[in-house]
């Protein structure tokens, strides 16, 4: 390596350092079987911050199984590194993680020598730098790998003993204020999240536009609209027309003056097919889907509030045609009916194409005269309609509703002027806490980059002050051969 070294820093390889680099292996392979107890058995997945997390241990094997596997069985001090799948994970084995053994997809570096301080080498290898050397030789189709000889000739920069101790510490300085930042940030979102739902609950028990409702005068009733609704639907469908069962309001919230409550298929145009669920599974298959053609929207395009036209999949238009009934276009309602959380809901909006949707969707056309689209999609999503999805799947591993009780699912409603001022009302606070959300995220995103941050400068002997009076790490390199060659002979 050619990068220049600050005074008394050396290069040198894992190779060099190391007394033994191995990997281990699958039990199985060799006959023996995983058990509920016993010696612990150690995969990627529980590795996380340095260490072994005994939480997520699931495996286990017997001591003739880790007899066996004597080339794997882990040590104090050992530096374990990911060579499969996620590449360069590393952590340091303890005391009180063995007995232990390993999987194929690590790699154990064992480093006997005092002059070295372990955890010096593992913040090394979890640089930037360190795992795009060591991934130079990544070879693997579906998953990534590499050698252990590409762990062998990762190179390292090692510096004087006593200084690889103040770096040490620094770092751990560093990291645990920064791991106490990342805490409280974490703290975050989800207050962010009830704060959400906290301006729904208020908007739809009327609660925000309170002072404004007292101001006004003359506001028609929301059993009004209603009654027009329905009129109109009785005057289209004539003797097909059904008056809507009475709403039990028992177990619901007590609504203010003016208000009603209603059910979702009431809100529709009265026109048939206003609502309607996607096609039943065998009348669209995943094999018709296409890279281009007409858009297919898939529970993953909605979210609550928003529609996610990423991942888009495609149908030929002679299948769309099929499927019209299914069909959707700008300013459509679409609410999911399957998955956890139940019930996302958002408009379809004005630049998006017209296309098909899939089963596990229900689409609504609401009646735009009477009811503010934005205000019926903030009502879908509160904890009024979300309590009602909840009760209806209680108990179930896959929560999913029918068109039947989508339809059924009752929603508050406001005089059709107060609907407006409730959205209008809704999206300035919700604009406030995203922009809140979004300056959390960036601040969590910028403490992960602050680790990579804090590790280069310390390798690249910027993060404490040298000691001239420190043994150069090329005596420490010449020292290390020198025992190699003995214990070799």
């Amino acid at each position: 390596m050619t990068k220049n070294l600050p005074k008394g820093w050396s290069w040198t390889t894992i190779y060099e350092l190391s007394s033994l680099v191995t990997k281990g292996a699958t039990p199985t392979t060799y006959g023996y079987k995983y058990q509920k107890k016993g010696i612990l058995f150690v995969k990627v997945e529980n590795i996380a911050d340095y260490s072994i997390n005994h939480n997520n241990l699931i495996h286990h094997i017997s001591e003739e199984a880790h007899l066996f596997l004597k080339r794997s069985q882990l040590k104090t001090n050992d530096i374990l590194f990911s060579i499969a799948g996620t590449i360069g994970r590393t952590c340091l084995v303890h005391t009180q993680d063995i007995p232990a053994n390993i999987n194929q997809a690590l790699a154990i570096i064992r480093i006997p020598w005092s002059s070295i301080d372990k955890k010096f080498l593992l913040f090394y290898l979890d640089t930037y730098t360190a795992k795009k050397m060591s991934e130079l030789g990544m070879r693997g189709v579906g998953m990534n790998n590499i050698s252990l000889g590409n762990v062998k000739s990762i190179p390292v920069t090692l510096c004087p003993e006593n200084e690889q101790k103040r770096i040490v510490k620094k770092i751990e300085i560093l990291f645990d204020r920064l791991n106490k930042t990342k805490k409280e940030l974490a703290k975050i979102p989800p207050l962010i999240k009830k704060f959400r739902q906290s301006v729904l609950a208020k908007a739809f028990n009327g609660e925000l536009t309170k002072e404004w409702r007292e101001k006004q005068k003359d506001l028609e009733p929301a059993s009004i609209l209603l009654e027009r609704i329905r009129t109109e639907r009785k005057k289209q469908l004539g003797k097909k027309y059904k008056e809507p069962e009475p709403i039990d309001t028992s177990n619901l919230l007590e609504l203010p003056e003016g208000w009603e409550w209603a059910t979702i298929s009431e809100i529709t145009l009265p026109e048939k097919d206003s609502m309607v669920d996607g096609p039943f599974g065998s009348d669209l298959k995943v094999s018709e889907y296409t890279n281009r053609g007409v858009p297919l929207i898939r529970l993953q395009n909605i979210e609550r509030f928003h529609f996610k036209p990423e991942n888009l999949r495609f149908i030929s238009p002679k299948k769309a045609d099929e499927l019209a009934r299914h069909s959707f276009k700008p300013g459509d309602i679409v609410i999911t009916k399957l998955g956890k959380p139940l019930g996302k809901s958002c408009i379809i909006p004005i630049d998006q194409k017209p296309g098909i949707f899939v089963a596990d969707i229900v689409r609504v056309r609401p009646n735009i005269k009477e009811f503010d689209r934005e205000y019926l999609v903030f009502a879908i999503n509160s904890f009024i309609a979300q309590l009602q999805f909840s009760s209806l799947t209680k108990g179930t591993t896959r929560p999913r509703v029918n068109l039947k009780q989508m339809r059924e699912i009752n929603i508050p409603i406001a005089p059709f002027e107060e609907q407006k001022h409730i959205v209008e009302k809704i999206k300035k606070i919700l604009s406030f806490i995203d922009s809140i959300d979004k300056s959390v995220h960036s601040a969590i995103a910028h403490s992960e980059e602050l680790t990579q941050s804090i590790l280069a400068k310390a390798f690249r002997g910027e993060l404490v002050e040298q000691d001239p009076n420190d043994e150069p790490a090329a005596i420490l390199l010449e020292k290390i051969a020198k025992k190699k060659s003995t214990s070799s002979k």
